[in-house]
């Protein structure tokens, strides 16, 4: 395997890896990466909206045995953090989405791994030892969707995460700097996919409304795929309550509240900002996970405390990657789950289950 350079120093957060990943990455990558849709608002808006929220700190709190275990789809985790699916990881690293599977075994962290990945799904499960899961976009091919999900199934994924959320989208960063995958880049779980039918816009009319949507999934969509496989289903990009509610009621079994980490459609809220009234919505019914913006364990806190189970977080593993490889990501995760851990024991939490809205400062 590719053997990354030494972990620089002064790298001892995960915003210290987005300028060290730039180091080693083309700009081109740099843009696809770390751009968002339109003006970035919302991707900006991810992190403000964790800055905004205080801490309610605790003192001289009792605490015997803390630990940050929990169980998720029937999956015992060591703490509540998650990578989530990123594509064309290639781009960063030689290994690509090979590495993040080495570095995600060794510290126990589940990997949701995109259908765009840059190496088949069946090779990333081979040198996998930690939960995978598998993020599916559904294809304009029905009969080709459904055998990625067989291919999953097979390979020995344990939960199916359909992207709701970006049907299209418009990123003008990667515009700008004229992205365009690299030679023997590409995503290979795709090979063979039927071509789209031709573009049936004439120069008049619009092309999102007549073509870029053919083939994008409806609600139909999701009933089907409920009904066609055992694994845990989760929707991952639900932003509005009622469509959480929706999901909910077609057996869903987890939500992911997410606004594509601001790359879909521009001046959403902020994710953390959107958990909240979903939570109030599915009153417990499932369990709710987060993405968008989470750079510390102060931000881990927030989400469990706004009824978030868990997280997952996206870009900061992926410069992490850049910068050290399989050793980057299991150093960036040791951050972050360090930094929970602090988190609970300044706010006075042994365990995940006595973290509520308390948690944040009221004032």
């Amino acid at each position: 395997m590719y053997q990354a350079p030494p972990i620089p120093s002064d790298v001892v957060s995960l915003a210290d890896y987005e300028p060290a990943a730039r180091q080693r990455i083309s700009a081109q990558a740099a843009a696809y990466v770390n751009g968002g849709a339109a003006d970035e608002l919302t991707l900006r808006a991810n992190r403000d909206a964790f800055d905004r929220l205080r801490l309610q700190s605790r003192v001289l709190a009792a605490m015997p045995e803390p630990q940050t275990r929990l169980t998720l789809f029937g999956q015992a985790l060591d703490f509540p953090i998650l990578l989530a699916p990123v594509a064309f990881q290639r781009l960063v690293h030689p290994e690509g989405e090979l590495a993040t599977a080495f570095g995600a075994a060794a510290i126990g962290a589940p990997m949701v791994v995109s259908t765009q990945a840059s190496h088949g799904l069946e090779q990333i499960a081979g040198v996998a030892r930690a939960p995978l899961w598998f993020q599916l976009y559904v294809q304009h091919d029905r009969g080709f969707t459904e055998a990625l999900l067989r291919r999953a199934e097979a390979a020995g994924y344990r939960a199916i995460v359909v992207t709701v959320d970006a049907p299209v989208s418009l990123r003008n960063r990667e515009q700008r700097a004229g992205f365009r995958l690299p030679p023997g880049v590409e995503a290979v779980n795709l090979r063979g996919l039927p071509p789209m039918p031709p573009n049936r816009a004439s120069p008049a009319e619009s092309e999102v409304f007549r073509g870029l949507l053919d083939g994008a999934p409806t609600w139909q969509d999701i009933a089907w795929l409920r009904a066609a496989t055992r694994l845990p289903l989760l929707l991952k990009g639900i932003m509005a309550p009622a469509d959480a509610a929706r999901a909910v009621e077609l057996g869903v079994d987890g939500l992911i509240v997410s606004n594509h980490g601001g790359r879909s459609l521009d001046t959403l809220p902020a994710s953390i900002e959107a958990l909240p009234r979903i939570a109030e919505t599915v009153a417990g019914r499932v369990p709710l996970l987060l993405d968008g913006g989470i750079r510390r364990g102060t931000d881990v806190l927030k989400a469990l405390a706004l009824g978030a189970r868990a997280v997952l977080i996206g870009r900061p593993y992926i410069h992490a990657l850049a910068v050290g490889g399989p050793v980057g990501v299991i150093h960036a995760l040791k951050i972050l789950r360090t930094e929970l851990e602090i988190a609970m024991a300044l706010t006075g939490r042994p365990d995940l289950d006595s973290i509520d809205r308390s948690v944040l400062w009221e004032g």
